[in-house]
């Protein structure tokens, strides 16, 4: 048999090689705490779930969808305009996403060429660049780090680079490294994007996600985004739907026309209970997103001051549902400080490198886990001693 080439950009993932482990040792009868995944486990409110229902009951739902209903693109645009302050033309500038994940594995096949250059972060959930791979683009790394507070600096970017650019994907609140982005920045990337005519796609699967009184925003609340791209938004995260495969695209209508073309010969829509789901969802009742905010708010201060306490200094992070630590002391490689933790102490944690080359020295943990099982981590990763010794060569 033979295979496309483009499956030589992509090796096995590192979510599958520590899953293959975990159920190597579950199989061997030990405790397993699965940190490394961003798996919600809070599910969506009772409206939310008695609306899927409801459709799911109806013999009509199990028609081909084909494409959004009207109801469901005027309560996306509702919700933006109530939330975010964002006015959106409910027929061009929406269409809606089997997830973000699958919206940004696609996109980039509506904008790029083979050989098309396209800017993404490092670090970056991986999705990010893969997408563009897929599409036979070249990508450039944009580097995060944590003495620019995790913003991309654009001064950085060869001027050759952002010439040839014809993608971008940014983010925040930020997966993996947590960070929120101030106004003025999003001022620089709308203006750096419409210096070189770039298209911008900002993922904010996170904007409900921010702590310690802090409010998330919108992309395209900024002036001239529209003109320059689109926002994708999830509601995985935020009302407990990540299974249901529900996001959006919303913005710039030339961007969103062609992503609906492609999608239009790609699926048949999203199922019609799940269009239902989503209305509810996001024209309800929004007492459930305040407790979902207060509840991973809850986790990270817990997990974080837990382990900080035992000696493993993590601060605590603004926003997401996730946990961007430092190695311990004495350890450099995150892939094997990872599977160590494991091995040693039933605890899993995604390394830093699996985000991109500026990852590494770091972990990610997702607060995907009650504090009673978060509980047992700390306590076992105490006593194992791994925070203690130095790591085997």
């Amino acid at each position: 048999m033979k295979f496309s080439n483009r499956m030589t950009r992509f090796g096995e993932g590192i979510f599958a090689v520590l899953l293959a482990e975990k159920n190597r040792q579950l199989a061997a009868g030990r405790h397993i705490v699965d940190l490394s995944v961003g798996t919600p486990n809070i599910p969506p409110a009772p409206h939310v779930i008695e609306a899927l229902v409801k459709s799911a009951s109806d013999p009509a739902s199990y028609v081909y969808a084909i494409s959004d209903t009207a109801a469901l693109q005027q309560a996306a645009a509702d919700w933006y305009a109530r939330r975010y302050g964002v006015e959106i033309d409910p027929q061009h500038e929406v269409v809606s996403l089997l997830g973000s994940q699958e919206g940004l594995a696609h996109i980039a096949l509506s904008i790029v060429d083979e050989g098309d250059v396209v800017l993404v972060p490092d670090p970056c959930y991986p999705v990010f660049g893969d997408g563009p791979a897929i599409a036979g683009a070249k990508l450039h790394y944009m580097p995060m780090t944590a003495d620019r507070d995790y913003l991309i600096d654009f001064s950085q970017i060869p001027e050759e680079t952002a010439k040839a650019a014809r993608l971008m994907v940014v983010s925040y609140p930020n997966n993996p490294t947590t960070a929120m982005a101030p106004d003025w920045w999003y001022e620089k990337l709308i203006a750096f994007a419409r210096k070189y005519d770039i298209i911008v796609l900002h993922d904010n699967a996170y904007s409900e996600l921010t702590f310690d009184g802090r409010t998330g925003g919108s992309f395209l609340a900024h002036p001239g985004a529209r003109e320059v791209g689109v926002e994708f938004n999830s509601l995985s995260k935020t009302y407990g739907l990540a299974g249901a495969r529900c996001g959006f695209c919303l913005g710039n209508r030339e961007v969103v026309a062609h992503l609906r073309t492609l999608k239009s010969n790609m699926d048949y829509g999203m199922f019609l209970p799940v269009q239902q789901a989503a209305i509810a969802a996001i024209t309800g009742d929004q007492d459930c997103v305040r407790t979902t905010r207060v509840a991973y708010e809850k986790r990270r201060n817990f997990l974080c001051d837990g382990l900080s306490a035992i000696g493993w200094p993590i601060p605590r992070p603004a926003a997401t549902m996730f946990i961007w630590a430092p190695l311990p002391a004495g350890w450099t490689d995150s892939r094997a400080f990872a599977m160590a933790l494991l091995e040693k102490t039933g605890v899993m944690v995604t390394p830093g490198s699996a985000f991109g080359p500026s990852g590494e020295g770091h972990v990610r943990l997702a607060l995907v886990q009650t504090e009673e099982e978060m509980a047992w981590a700390i306590e076992s990763i105490r006593n194992s001693g791994i925070l203690r010794e130095s790591p085997q060569v």
